[in-house]
């Protein structure tokens, strides 16, 4: 009896010995026995977010084409803050791939007056290419009505997105997006209206919802700025929560939206689109989210 006790112990400490040796390493993440009896070391998943992706294509609106920015009435892509070649502006594109790989692997999508809805056939196209990498910058003119009863709605806003993301997706599973925020059209009327060349401009017709009767300080005139602009904030929010459900996407956390611009990085035609140095204060921002450690820092 006492024999067959010793050799069950035994029995059960090789059991144990062989269940904790096998197991205990890899359970806490550490080495496990190579074949050869060297310590194997435990690879490590790659990060979901590569911060120097290799091709760029952009979609989106006006600014993105670089609209008056060089000549009046016409886009001038080679200065867009996204993909453009020029020295002036230092592109995301030429920060990410330099110039000559700008020039040869990144592609402008984007077109003047483009709103929400026509994302998804931008992206249509931009998925082609097979970029890496893919630009947003979409929603300023889906404020920039007429009035404000004829902006674009929140959830039409929303769905719009979501199928542009859901387009990317079902193409290029593992495709990288950057969302930059709609810029703040109030303070595109508070700084810009302090020109008056700019005011006659904008007369024309440029962004009425916001810009029409500059210097109309009125109850209604306020009331009409302040529903376009808490559009514009409800559009960034839906970009924030849309793109957050895709652990390949980063938002601008607001950047654009909150960046402190002046009449020198707008337009001097019409004193609403960026200028060259507009276009280079965006083309920063966006460089730093796509190549920050961490969502946000």
């Amino acid at each position: 009896m006492r024999y067959r006790r010793r050799r069950s112990r035994a029995a059960l400490c090789v059991v144990l010995a062989a269940v904790l040796g096998a197991a205990g390493c890899d359970a806490l993440g550490g080495e496990s026995p190579a074949p050869d009896g060297t310590r194997a070391k435990a690879s490590r998943p790659a990060p979901v977010w590569d911060r120097s992706p290799s091709s760029i294509a952009a979609v989106g609106d006006s600014i993105t084409r670089g609209f008056d920015a060089c000549t009046v009435l016409s886009d001038c892509p080679e200065v867009s803050w996204a993909t453009g070649t020029s020295a002036q502006v230092d592109s995301l594109a030429v920060r990410l791939l330099g110039r000559s790989g700008a020039a040869e692997r990144s592609w402008n999508y984007a077109v003047t007056g483009a709103r929400m809805g026509d994302l998804p056939g931008q992206m249509a196209q931009a998925v082609t290419r097979k970029p890496q990498l893919v630009t947003v910058m979409a929603g300023a003119n889906d404020a920039c009505r007429a009035t404000p009863s004829a902006m674009t709605s929140v959830a039409a806003f929303r769905a719009s997105f979501e199928e542009a993301m859901g387009i990317l997706r079902q193409a290029l599973p593992k495709a990288q997006v950057y969302v930059a925020s709609v810029p703040n059209l109030k303070r595109l009327w508070s700084e810009g209206r302090t020109n008056p060349l700019g005011k006659q401009v904008w007369k024309l017709g440029i962004c009425p919802s916001m810009l029409g009767d500059a210097d109309d300080l009125t109850s209604t005139a306020t009331l009409r700025r302040d529903t376009v602009q808490q559009r514009v904030e409800a559009y960034n929010k839906v970009l924030e929560e849309v793109c957050a459900k895709d652990r390949r996407c980063r938002f601008d956390g607001n950047a654009v939206f909150d960046y402190r611009f002046g009449t020198g990085q707008l337009s001097r035609w019409d004193w609403f689109h960026p200028s060259t140095d507009g276009q280079a204060r965006l083309a920063a921002i966006a460089y730093r989210t796509v190549t920050a450690g961490e969502p946000g820092t």
